[in-house]
């Protein structure tokens, strides 16, 4: 019934407001003269309030103080009566002043009164707003079970969250108390709950049950956020995040927009540094062509890459929706550079040929590429034309067009490959570094294309990432497939991958492989877990966990040097330079040329595998049928069969 209570008019609130101020008035009279009334006249009394409401009546109308919802009161309305009280206050001054100056006792407004007047006025006004306000809070809670509620961060997001959450008719909350990491905010009372330090959250949980706590900071070191979880987790209280300041509208928020912590946001890092001005001199009114635009990865360098204003970008992919989807997406952003679309399969060469002819790029950003393992196990021909012949077109058109850049994105697989899919990857990196170093050696090295490889582990949240699958699992009730209960893997943010391939474009000179810091890998059944837990279900109970087994190609860990590597420092902490085995050219544009061909006529398959272990001495499979290539004898039969 409460909840269908009608908003008052607002001529209602405007009357109100005026008896207020009025009696406000009175006060103020009987304060002057100790509480005598006969000393009062009642004649220049009556005189007095005539002239204060006819003033507070165009003051208010011109300063809207009636039109809030008194239930909603907050800092603005209060701002509103006190501009208006002091307007009102500043006529009755002048007034006053210019009565006494031309002897006109009945318009008589004294300092005193109007001080009296302007102070009580305010209170009374503001006062009973808020009991109004606090007495709808109480009526529309008193039934409802509360949830008890700390708000980690005791700056401006905090404070707006509280007000949020007070203001929303479906939320039923008691904030019990403000967390933060600065001491000087701790022991400070705010809107009448007090900020405590992040080590009291402790004994706060065992005084009082906590049901959720919201995080608002949004510069919260990573390793304290998920401590904070854990925390959380342990003791069974939800953990919800404020929006980030751009996803806000019109500066507010909503508590429809309070989220569930994901798990991208525990497996982030420190933020990364990169030289901006480096990259910038470098793209900054250039044509730059991205392959594979419409992927996870290629479209998140598409949008680094604005920032930097490059003249063009040619966003080239095979895939006619996501490009579509990203055409869309950066017509809306409105960018002050030109972004093309171009609808091209890397393997066609007359196609990218054509490309090249049009837009003569003078970057190249090559991130196309099939990277699901157990699907290029199954078509290897598909490996070698896209991941192998599709590198082999664009980095021989960027050498014919003069590109000044090529920057490849490879992939921690091509490590000690143990599938079709990572070893496809390493001929390609095989390849642009070849290609790279006969030009070297020929004396054309600062004419000459810099090919630059970047190599880095899984990406959070990228098209068939781990994480993506486990959350379509658990909203379906289980159970979550792990392939195996050992398996690890690094992990990387989309954004934070991006900014490192950029960087290491910038700074390379040419030939190198450079290697990021992926931080410690994570075992992929502890990500399991913690997923689940944070949806607010017990692994094993609610949602069951499985192991499926490896699945064809897939080993346990991952790695990002080879065992015969080792790695240079650059400048900045998180990059490093792979030093690996130079490639001759020729041998290796032979040896290529008769793979690709092997691919083409997509026939001979265990041929065709064994010709990709001769190429890549270190590729031995695992758990696939190409181990039987790996023995000694059968590999010398099919090498015999390939010469």
């Amino acid at each position: 019934m409460f909840k269908k209570t009608n908003i008052v008019p607002r001529w209602i609130i405007f009357l109100i407001d005026n008896a207020i101020c009025a009696f406000a008035m009175l006060f103020a009279h009987l304060i002057r003269y100790n509480l005598a009334i006969e000393a009062i006249d009642v004649q220049i009394l009556s005189g007095n309030i005539l002239i204060l409401t006819l003033i507070n009546s165009i003051v208010f109308i011109n300063f809207r103080t009636y039109a809030g919802i008194i239930r909603y009161t907050g800092i603005q309305d209060a701002l509103r009566i006190c501009y208006a009280i002091l307007m009102t206050t500043s006529v009755l001054f002048f007034i006053g002043l210019v009565s006494s100056n031309t002897g006109g006792g009945a318009l008589n407004f004294a300092t005193v009164t109007l001080i009296i007047y302007s102070l009580f006025s305010f209170l009374f006004l503001i006062s009973y707003r808020v009991i109004v306000k606090y007495a709808f809070a109480y009526l529309r809670n008193y039934k409802m079970d509360r949830k008890n509620v700390i708000i980690y961060g005791a700056g401006e997001a905090g404070f707006a969250t509280k007000r949020v959450l007070e203001h929303d008719a479906t939320s039923n909350i008691s904030v019990v108390a403000f967390i933060d990491d600065d001491v000087r905010k701790v022991g400070k009372v705010v809107d009448g709950v007090k900020i405590q330090h992040r080590l009291d959250l402790q004994n706060i949980s065992l005084s009082q049950k906590i049901d959720e706590i919201i995080i608002a900071a949004f510069n919260m070191a990573p390793d304290k956020k998920n401590e904070l979880v854990d925390f959380c987790l342990d003791h069974d209280i939800k953990v919800l995040n404020v929006p980030p300041l751009d996803k806000w509208i019109n500066g507010e928020f909503s508590a429809r927009q309070l989220q569930t912590i994901k798990i991208e946001n525990l497996l982030e890092r420190e933020p990364i540094r990169i030289n901006n001005e480096e990259i910038a001199s470098q793209v900054k009114g250039k044509r730059v062509l991205v392959t594979g635009a419409a992927g996870s990865i290629g479209s998140e360098i598409v949008r680094q890459l604005l920032r930097f204003q490059p003249h063009t970008i040619i966003l080239c992919d095979q895939a006619e929706t996501p490009l579509h989807h990203l055409e869309l997406e950066l017509q809306e952003l409105n960018p002050s550079t030109a972004c093309i679309p171009y609808l091209g399969d890397v393997t066609n060469e007359e196609r990218m040929q054509e490309m090249f002819a049009m837009y003569e790029p003078h970057y190249v950003y090559h991130a196309a590429a099939y990277k699901h393992v157990p699907m290029m196990e199954l078509c290897p021909s598909e490996a070698i034309l896209t991941n192998v012949m599709g590198t082999k077109i664009i980095a021989d058109l960027s050498v014919k067009h003069h590109v000044q850049r090529f920057v490849m994105v490879s992939t921690d697989k091509a490590v000690n490959p143990t599938n079709v899919m990572g070893a496809s990857k390493r001929l390609a990196e095989c390849y642009v570094q070849s290609l790279y170093h006969s030009a070297a050696n020929t004396g054309d090295k600062d004419k000459f294309t810099k090919f630059i490889t970047t190599r880095f582990g899984n990406v959070l949240g990228s098209n068939g990432s781990v994480i993506i699958r486990f959350k379509e699992q658990i909203e379906k009730g289980g159970p979550v497939t792990v392939t195996h209960p050992n398996i690890t893997r690094f992990f990387m943010t989309i954004p934070e991958a991006c900014q490192l391939v950029l960087e290491a474009g910038s700074m390379g000179s040419g030939g190198e492989i450079f290697v990021f810091d992926m931080g410690k890998p994570v075992p992929i059944v502890d990500l399991a877990k913690k997923m689940i837990r944070l949806y607010g279900y017990v692994p094993g109970i609610d949602i069951e966990i499985k192991y499926s087994g490896l699945r064809p190609g897939e080993k346990l860990y991952e790695e990002l040097l080879m065992d015969s590597e080792n790695t240079l420092p650059t400048y900045h902490e998180k990059i490093m330079i792979a030093k690996v085995r130079n490639i001759q050219f020729d041998a290796m544009h032979q040896e290529f040329t008769s793979l690709i061909q092997l691919a083409k006529q997509r026939k001979g398959t265990m041929e065709m595998v064994a010709k990709m272990k001769k190429l890549v001495p270190e590729f031995i499979s695992n758990n696939s049928v190409f181990e039987q290539l790996d023995n000694g004898n059968n590999a010398e039969v099919i090498a015999m069969k390939i010469s």
